[in-house]
């Protein structure tokens, strides 16, 4: 089982850029995809953002494209979200989450993921 720690919320002006960190412990990091998943007041849990295994590839809602940059560091086994030009429709919590399957492609539905941290809150002020 993996544990997985959310950091780096907080609150920040339209236009603003923040960035989140997630820290993996308990299994095998380097071997899985990570993405990172939002969820506004009152909605669903959505996409934001994956990354294969090896790093090499990358996904992105189109509500982000171009703004938010996943990345990550199997030697630290964290992944980040670089959040620039924040608006804020993207006021919501971040959740971080590991594909359940070993050398997977990135996943972007939520049953593909098995283990999810416990939320960093984002808000943006208009």
């Amino acid at each position: 089982q993996v544990q997985l720690v959310e950091s780096g919320g907080g609150l920040v002006q339209a236009g603003g850029s923040l960035r989140l960190s997630c820290a993996a412990s308990g299994r095998t990091f380097s071997s899985y995809a990570m993405a990172w998943f939002r969820q506004a007041p009152g909605k669903e849990r959505e996409f934001v953002a994956a990354i294969s295994w090896t790093g090499s590839s990358t996904y992105y809602a189109d509500s982000v494209k171009g703004r938010f940059t996943i990345s990550r560091d199997n030697a630290k086994n964290t992944v980040y979200l670089q959040m620039n030009s924040l608006k804020p429709e993207d006021t919501a919590v971040y959740y971080c989450a590991v594909r359940t399957l070993k050398y997977g492609s990135p996943g972007t539905l939520e049953h593909e993921f098995g283990s999810w941290g416990q939320g960093t809150q984002v808000t943006v002020s208009s």
